[in-house]
């Protein structure tokens, strides 16, 4: 009893707040994919005590490679000439622990790469824009497999290239190729073979993949080139679609799943809608202008959405009525997070982070500050008690404490 009271104690003490360090940002959007972190803020002041600058190190992509962070350590990929460059860095220090370099393009297209790199069981996953698919051992840089899913699934590249990155789930890696009958493609993880290809031949659009339970069943929800559509997880049957007649087919910004409903945007003036799907499948509740995300993607907070607009906005909209709460400007294309209650967005061409209290009350401005250059269109990360954040020339850590 003495043993079994002490070892609850300790694993008590163990899931305690600030005990240990709170969670990795793993893949895009975070833990849970969804752009919340489950941390917690010791400083919300920023105004008066601005978030210390712990390390800060070069990019050399010229563009918006999303980050990661698993381990004790950040990833991205940089670029060089005609190489993608795989990079893991020591959290705490700021120094590359390992680099894997590869052969890509030199053809710059808004930068290199954007795709996040994904961290699963010791193991990194990364998708050039290009189409170029690593396995690496993420202690190591050792890579462990590779595919080219734009010649293998003979797919047509996107106007802007791969920009999705991939989606683990259990033992599949998936991927939205966009080949003929490879809209979707599930890969085993650990060997890089295919398992199956399907869902249509919608061209490849650029938001990542989710999982999703819609009307009780477990899917994949993949914003393609024509609009979203739900993909049995075991077979890549298609089982709904809705039409999105976007501009070329750029949607970018990940669908929000509330219940048996979907929320999407896009930019160029096309708007958002939210859409009922059922098992007759899938049509609009409304449709409006309101939110016109270019490429950031939205937050679900309490019953209401929280988005960047194009052309420079940051709107609180109820989903279920399409109804805008609040409209506040300077905010053109910056990305937005939330962690302990309070949203991160950025002020895309000035490069300002501000702290927001996310109600539809109205705008409710908490503090800022300049952490690099004047453009932030990357979205930042939280792991460890930390910021990790970029511009187009530097990565930088920041101490949240």
């Amino acid at each position: 009893m003495i043993r079994i009271s002490f070892a609850l104690i300790i694993a008590a003490l163990v899931l305690l707040p600030g005990s240990l360090d709170a969670a990795d940002w793993p893949q895009f959007r975070g833990p849970n994919g969804d752009g919340i972190s489950r941390e917690k803020l010791a400083n919300k002041d920023w105004n008066n005590k601005p978030p210390k600058m712990l390390w800060k190190t070069a990019m050399n992509d010229e563009g918006y490679a999303g980050i990661s962070a698993a381990g004790g350590k950040v990833f991205i990929v940089d670029h060089k000439d005609k190489q993608n460059i795989v990079r893991a860095i020591d959290i705490k220090t700021g120094k590359d622990v390992w680099q894997y370099a590869y052969d890509d393009t030199d053809k710059t297209n808004y930068g290199f790469t954007r795709c996040t790199p994904v961290f699963n069981g010791g193991r990194l996953y990364t998708l050039s824009m290009t189409g170029k698919l690593n396995c690496l051992d993420a202690k190591t840089g050792k890579r462990i497999w590779s595919r080219d899913i734009l010649q293998e699934f003979q797919s047509k590249q996107p106007v802007h290239c791969y920009s999705h990155s991939p989606l683990i789930d259990g033992n599949k890696l998936i991927v939205s190729p966009g080949g003929p009958d490879a809209g979707v493609a599930a890969l085993d993880k650990n060997t890089g073979k295919t398992i199956w290809k399907g869902a249509g031949s919608d061209e490849a659009a650029y938001a990542t993949p989710q999982k999703v339970t819609i009307n009780g069943r477990p899917q994949y929800l993949v914003f393609t080139g024509n609009g979203p559509i739900g993909v049995d997880v075991n077979t890549g049957e298609r089982l709904w679609s809705f039409v999105w007649e976007s501009n070329a087919g750029i949607n970018v910004a990940a669908p929000i799943v509330m219940g048996d409903t979907v929320f999407i945007t896009s930019g160029y003036g096309y708007g958002c809608a939210l859409i009922e799907v059922s098992k007759d499948g899938a049509k609009a509740r409304w449709k409006n202008k309101e939110i016109q995300a270019h490429f950031s993607s939205p937050i679900y907070w309490k019953g209401y959405i929280y988005s960047n607009s194009d052309p420079n906005h940051l709107v609180c909209m109820d989903p279920e009525t399409g109804e805008v709460k609040w409209k506040q400007p300077g905010f053109e294309k910056g990305p937005v997070i939330a962690v302990d209650g309070v949203l991160i967005a950025a002020e895309g061409a000035k490069g300002n982070l501000v702290m927001v209290e996310p109600t539809p009350e109205g705008y409710k401005e908490l503090g800022r500050f300049k952490p690099l250059g004047d453009q932030i269109w990357t979205s930042p990360i939280i792991a460890s008690g930390k910021l990790i954040v970029r511009d187009k020339s530097t990565l930088a850590c920041f101490d949240l404490r």
